[in-house]
C-alpha cells in the first residue's frame, strides 16, 4: 500500500515481475496509465474523505473523527 504512487523509471516493470499480488495506491496522483501497464496496481478513490475533511475544517468540526469514521 502506498499513498502517492509515483512509479518512475523501471518501477512498473519491477512490479510486473514481482511476486506481489497487488499494490494499492490512492488517486492523489492519476494512475490510469500505470494501471494499463501493470495489472497489479489497484487504485482507491479518496475524494469523499478529502471533501469531508475540508467540510469539517470549514465548519470547525473535528477532523480526527475521520480516523474512526471513514465516509464511503
Amino acid at each position: 500500500m502506498c499513498v502517492h504512487g509515483v512509479f518512475s523509471g523501471p518501477a512498473l516493470q519491477r512490479l510486473n515481475n514481482s511476486c506481489f499480488e497487488a499494490v494499492v495506491v490512492t488517486n492523489t496522483i492519476p494512475q490510469e496509465e500505470n494501471m494499463k501497464k501493470c495489472s497489479k496496481i489497484h487504485c482507491i478513490d479518496i475524494s469523499m474523505i478529502l471533501a469531508e475533511a475540508i467540510r469539517r475544517t470549514h465548519n470547525g468540526e473535528s477532523v480526527s473523527y475521520l480516523f474512526s469514521h471513514v465516509p464511503m
